[in-house]
This record gives C-alpha cells, structure tokens and sequence, in this order.
C-alpha cells in the first residue's frame, strides 16, 4: 500500500515539475515536443514542428504520420511498477496535447503486464499502469472523457517467452485511438 502511495507522490510531483519547466524560456530538444503550431500549417520546415515531434512537412492525418511522437502508441514499465519512464514522457506529452487541440478524439489505455504474478494481482496492476498514463495525459490537457482504461494483465501478451526479453516487451500500456 506504501509503495503504491509513493509511486502516486512521485507522479504527481514529477507532472508538477514538467509543468513548471514549461514556463522556462530557454529552449532543448524537448521542447519541440511540447510546442504547436496553432494554425496546422506555416511557411517553412523549422516552424512545422509540432507535438508530433516531427520536423516533416506531412500532408496526411498527424496520427499517421510514421515519423511522428503520436505514431508511438506504447509505453513500457519497469517490473512491478507503474511509475512512468522518463523516456517515455516525449510520446504521452504528444498524445496528451493532440487529444487537448482535438476534442473529439478518443483514446483506450490499455493496460498488460508479464506473466509473473497472479491473475487477480496482474489485472490490478494492469490497471493501475493504464489510470497513471490517464492521470498524466490528464494533467498535461487531456480530458478525461476521452480517455477510457482497461486491464488485460498477462492474458494478451506483446511476446511470447519466460525471459527478461519478453517480459520486458508485455509490461506496457498501449493507446489505441477510438476516434480521431
């Protein structure tokens, strides 16, 4: 119970400092991926960067676009665990922030885990996995009512195998897009 509460502190702390950063006025690498162009199109290629993270001037709907943040649609999690990787906070900024400019887009988290553990534990922390990605899309712009959860535990695994390899590849939250 103690782990869990500190996993939701340190979430809440790390979305916080995010938010504040944002504020900043130098610029890094991140930065593109958080910034948006307003008008969906410009003049010229620097400027095209927008939270899909791509520098591209794709003509095709932005969740297509292959070279983008929001063609990324998996997030993974260290074992036992349902705190977000910092590697991954790119690609959910992203998604967070397209699901903020377009309301009627609609998102399924869908949380898995590996197979150690018990059916009932690994459903749980499935869940647990998928209500920190929408807690943190949340906090980044996303609403709620576009987000729904679900939890499939270890019964639909990314790759078969009893290693590390692949027990790696199944403790992941995927967002499938409903509505674009």
């Amino acid at each position: 119970m103690r782990k869990g509460l500190n996993s939701v502190l340190l979430l809440i702390f790390s979305v916080a400092f995010l938010a504040a950063c944002e504020g900043t006025t130098g610029t890094t690498k991140d930065d593109s991926t958080v910034s948006s162009s307003s008008s969906g199109s410009s003049s010229s290629d620097s400027a095209t960067t927008s939270a899909t993270g791509s520098g591209s001037s794709w003509a095709g709907h932005p969740l297509d676009d292959p070279d983008s943040l929001l063609a990324k649609r998996t997030v993974f999690f260290e074992f036992d665990e349902s705190v977000i990787l910092d590697a991954d906070r790119p690609i959910l900024e992203a998604h967070a922030q397209y699901l903020s400019q377009n309301p009627g887009a609609a998102v399924t988290l869908e949380g898995h885990t590996d197979e150690r553990g018990t059916r009932e534990y690994n459903l749980a922390l499935g869940e647990q996995r998928a209500i920190s990605v929408r807690q943190f899309m949340s906090l980044l712009g996303a609403s709620g009512q576009q987000m729904r959860t679900v939890s499939y535990g270890e019964e639909r695994p990314a790759a078969l195998g009893h290693n590390e390899e692949a027990w790696a590849q199944n403790r992941r939250v995927e967002i499938i897009y409903r509505n674009r």
